[in-house]
């Protein structure tokens, strides 16, 4: 996609490749992929263990700051997936996002 159609790509707000790909394959139900990303979003980023008082916590920092930018404009998830398709990260992620 050209770099023209959006502000800020987070490229660490998507699902890690072993778990897209797990569920690609069906090694995954859809319902164990939902929870492995959500697990993927909250867990704390390697950066913690570098640093005694300041932690990251992961992207529950990122997710507030996107809830926040949403309160006063929108906010566009983009994925290689349909629109219109169901199973897909962006509905997950838009819930982490309305849940921080």
């Amino acid at each position: 996609m050209p770099t023209t159609r959006y502000d800020v790509w987070m490229p660490s707000l998507a699902p890690t490749e072993r778990t897209l790909r797990s569920v690609m394959t069906e090694r995954l139900t859809w319902a164990q992929f939902v929870r492995e990303y959500r697990r993927e979003l909250l867990m704390d980023g390697p950066i913690d263990s570098r640093s005694r008082t300041i932690k990251n916590h992961g992207q529950k920092f990122t997710l507030r700051l996107l809830k926040q930018i949403a309160r006063k404009g929108n906010v566009t998830v983009m994925c290689h997936c349909a629109e219109d398709q169901l199973q897909c990260h962006r509905h997950t992620l838009k819930t982490a996002i309305e849940r921080a």
